[in-house]
């Protein structure tokens, strides 16, 4: 049965999310406040990660975050504020950040992550145009006794719930690197690992959905909701009032404040990331690498390299730190020895807001409360990664199909007071 469905956020989850709702023969329409040229979508690291499976609420973080937030240049603060929000993401993330709740999430999030890889790569092969998806695994550098043992117990957990992962010797390194001069002691190959190019996915694929027949209400914010009888019957926006079927609420780090009009519980932080771009590399870096100690993601896309990293806890601030940018360009030469890198200009520095749970695990499902609304957000640094999957699970839910992979690690509803 063909429906109207309105999704509320137009980041690569609501993209993906009217993707597989339009291939289901729905009539979609996106809202998002921006004009859609410059989201957190567009400047991220690109990289496709099932190494990924540890949430950010693990052991450890904490003693890290407050060593971290004593340096100006760190990549990670929280800046102090009078917020209720903040303390209670902040007390609720303390809760979570133990490793029962790594052992409770590692599977759920690798399937999601797996099954995400999976339709990247029907994707590739299924749009009209190429958006630079390339399978060359990642590489977790590290230059510290100490980061060496975290990550070869992280080596130990991948492998024992299917994620490949080998160490590597410095020289194992350099010789996957043979362009770049490589300093560290070692590092941790992810073979299953993939990257992208951000910017030609998310503008290739917007063009795809205007094609299909997708309206796009740019420009325009969702103010309020007619509710009744646990049923949202239309969405007030700045542009008129608008009646859908069924709801998609994927609005990123606003997600949490548009739940807040909805009368939902759904707990949200933005997290800043930056990232800059050195184009027309002569000799470039070839498969996508962390630098582990500095937390700075370095992604080859074609012949440009980006650097991207920091986790600003800050609230909707669209303020460029400086210092935070510095801290990555200072990391640079310290693995890539003979790579100098200047400051860019403020100007040259992209940022984006990613939305971030209390336990560092996406926000995917139907609502309890609202029987026509279907949440899918807070995936934090890793919403690119966790798009296609995000986005067909959200088609499986709105179709009341089985869904791919269960999703009660990731229920909406799990904050709900």
């Amino acid at each position: 049965m063909t429906m109207k469905i309105g999704i509320i956020g137009g980041g690569i989850i609501g993209l993906s999310s009217a993707y597989y709702l339009t291939q289901s023969g729905h009539e979609v329409t996106i809202i998002d406040p921006s004009d859609l040229s410059d989201g957190c979508s567009h400047g991220n690291a690109g990289m496709i990660v099932p190494s990924h499976f540890i949430p950010l609420a693990a052991p450890g973080m904490v003693t890290k975050g407050i060593r971290w937030m004593f340096n100006s240049s760190s990549p990670f603060f929280v800046r102090p504020r009078m917020s209720l929000d903040l303390i209670r993401w902040g007390l609720l993330f303390l809760k979570k950040a133990n490793a029962k709740h790594v052992a409770e999430s590692a599977p759920a999030l690798k399937e999601l992550s797996l099954l995400s890889k999976f339709y990247y790569q029907q994707l590739a092969s299924e749009l009209p145009y190429d958006f630079g998806y390339r399978e060359k695994g990642l590489m977790m550098l590290y230059q510290t006794k100490e980061a060496e043992h975290e990550e070869t117990g992280t080596v130990k957990m991948a492998n024992d719930i299917g994620i490949e992962a080998k160490v590597l010797s410095h020289e194992e390194v350099q010789q996957l690197e043979p362009h770049v001069k490589v300093n560290c002691r070692g590092g941790i190959y992810f073979p299953g690992d993939a990257h992208l190019t951000p910017q030609q996915l998310f503008s290739g694929l917007k063009d795809y959905l205007k094609s299909r027949g997708v309206t796009f209400l740019t420009g325009t914010s969702a103010t309020g909701f007619h509710i009744s009888e646990g049923k949202i019957l239309s969405v007030q926006t700045d542009a008129g009032v608008f009646s859908y079927d069924q709801i998609v609420l994927a609005a990123g780090s606003w997600s949490g404040l548009v739940a807040e009009k909805l009368k939902l519980n759904l707990p949200m932080q933005a997290g800043k990331g930056y990232s800059f771009t050195l184009e027309n590399i002569d000799k470039n870096v070839q498969i996508p690498s962390i630098f582990l100690e500095a937390r700075v993601a370095v992604t080859p896309m074609g012949n440009s390299l980006r650097f991207g990293g920091t986790m600003e806890i800050t609230g909707i601030d669209h303020a460029v730190n400086r210092k935070r940018v510095k801290g990555i360009v200072d990391s640079i030469p310290t693995y890539y020895p003979d790579m100098k890198v200047e400051m860019p200009s403020v100007e040259k520095v992209w940022h984006g807001l990613r939305p971030c749970s209390p336990d560092g695990l996406p926000y995917i499902g139907r609502s309890e409360n609202l029987k026509n609304l279907v949440i899918a957000t807070g995936h934090s640094m890793m919403g690119l990664s966790l798009a296609p999957a995000t986005g067909k699970l959200v088609s499986e839910i709105i179709d009341e199909r089985n869904t791919s992979m269960p999703l009660a690690a990731f229920a909406p509803q799990r904050y709900q007071r």
